[in-house]
């Protein structure tokens, strides 16, 4: 289990390799005028391609054994777990983001997950229509008027905005699950949540690879528009009621 270790500390490292390749592209740009959403897209795609060799070599075999080997409701009961771990770093960033329902519902979900929900393995607050309002700290600051800054593809994390990379080292503490200090059950636990979250992209895959013309524009393109979807909390900019 010390491998999952190593993983959760090489995490670390690869969002600071992520800052110091998106400087170097900086420098390494030509005279073709630049993409302001991907202005080191040379990089990224390089690291993008490694991401995806080491995907298909290791995280895409584990989770199809995973989702063949465990029954959907034990699955659904792993991202309803770590889904409300998410929930409890989401309260602060709301309240930070003055958002009021936001920050009240995220409380509600924690406080009856946590209980009746039997530590989170079961999603009683989405039964009672209780809404989910994710919120890391890179969110948090975009919700101030801070730019998200250009897209980074991180090696081993995948696609963020360079604001995430900056603020990755709050955004890990603020989850729960590496404060365990059983290491062998933290390792056991980051296994399990970097395999479910893999896990539950494999439906889209097939989509994706059929209709997508170049998949790493396509997969840059999903998730940044899936950030500002965040940012609006799923609304439009002129519905929210309670933005800073």
């Amino acid at each position: 289990m010390r491998i999952f270790y190593f993983l959760g500390r090489l995490r670390s490292w690869a969002c600071i390799a992520a800052i110091a390749s998106a400087s170097s592209g900086a420098w390494a740009q030509t005279a073709k005028p630049a993409n302001l959403v991907d202005p080191f897209e040379g990089v990224n795609r390089s690291i993008y391609a490694f991401n995806e060799v080491l995907d298909h070599a290791v995280m895409r075999p584990v989770a199809i054994a995973y989702t063949e080997l465990l029954p959907r409701w034990m699955r659904n009961s792993v991202t309803h777990f770590f889904g409300n771990l998410a929930d409890v770093w989401s309260i602060p960033n709301n309240a930070l983001s003055l958002r009021p329902k936001a920050t009240l519902d995220s409380i509600k979900r924690v406080a009856i997950n946590s209980t009746v929900g039997l530590l989170g393995l079961v999603d009683v607050a989405s039964t009672l229509d209780i809404d989910k309002h994710p919120a890391d700290f890179g969110l948090m600051l975009n919700r101030w008027g801070v730019p998200s800054g250009p897209f980074v593809e991180v090696p081993l994390l995948g696609p963020r905005t360079l604001i995430q990379v900056v603020v990755y080292p709050l955004d890990w503490s603020g989850n729960l699950a590496n404060h365990v200090n059983d290491v062998v059950l933290r390792d056991l636990m980051m296994a399990v949540s970097f395999t479910d979250l893999r896990a539950s992209y494999l439906q889209a895959e097939d989509v994706v690879n059929a209709v997508a013309l170049d998949l790493y524009s396509f997969k840059r393109d999903s998730y940044l528009q899936r950030r500002v979807y965040l940012q609006n909390d799923g609304e439009s900019a002129g519905s929210m009621d309670d933005r800073p």
